[in-house]
């Protein structure tokens, strides 16, 4: 049964997310059509990385909770991950659109993207030997400051979209960290954690969201 953790823990993932999809509120069965380019596409570049630091020792998988079954050194729940989470995080997303409609008209987005893009910076500047932590903020620095340079009315939804995606996100996350099932090499991080959670994973997760929902609402246009 232990070798199934990681892949119950995709299933539970998006469990949830997955029955209300049909729910006649959110309606996010309806963004099907565009939602998956957005998972494939967002989620490709991730998954580059992923298997680059996978090869490189960045962080390793404990093969107790994992069913062996890999693509190009990548166990198939990883690969998994990057498809129930972003479609977790992308409901949430939907949802604000409903229930928070005022969103859209948000002053404050762009001064959120700038704090972001200058804490990654400084980031870049401190740890820069640390590979996860260079390449986690110097994506964010690229990211943000193309937010902050293309303002969109949509951008208020996705920041209480991530908001609330911490919660989820700090659950699945903290499983993994604490059974454990994804290892992190300590060297290549700040050595900070949430609990048992890498500082820097977090801001990786932002990372992904952000991409994925730029492809998606392109989509919609």
């Amino acid at each position: 049964m232990e070798k199934y953790y990681y892949l119950l823990i995709d299933f539970f993932t998006i469990l949830v997310p997955f029955l209300y999809s049909f729910d006649k509120r959110a309606y996010y069965y309806k963004w099907w059509p565009k939602l998956f380019p957005a998972l494939l596409f967002g989620g490709i570049p991730f998954l580059i990385w992923d298997q680059y630091f996978t090869v490189k020792g960045v962080w390793s998988f404990n093969e107790k909770y994992i069913t062996g079954i890999k693509i190009f050194e990548l166990p198939i729940e990883e690969i998994l991950f990057f498809i129930v989470v972003p479609y977790a995080c992308l409901f949430i997303y939907a949802c604000m659109k409903y229930y928070f409609p005022k969103a859209e008209n948000f002053k404050w987005t762009k001064s959120v993207w700038l704090f972001v893009a200058i804490f990654s910076a400084a980031m870049v500047a401190f740890y820069y030997e640390q590979i996860y932590t260079l390449v986690t903020f110097s994506l964010l620095v690229l990211i943000t400051t193309y937010f902050y340079l293309n303002p969109k009315k949509w951008h208020g939804y996705f920041i209480l979209a991530y908001l609330f995606s911490l919660i989820p996100f700090f659950m699945v996350n903290g499983l993994l960290t604490s059974i454990p099932i994804v290892l992190y090499n300590d060297l290549e991080n700040v050595g900070f954690r949430w609990g048992t959670i890498p500082f820097e994973d977090s801001f990786y997760a932002l990372a992904l969201l952000m991409l994925n929902v730029v492809v998606l609402e392109r989509k919609s246009n």
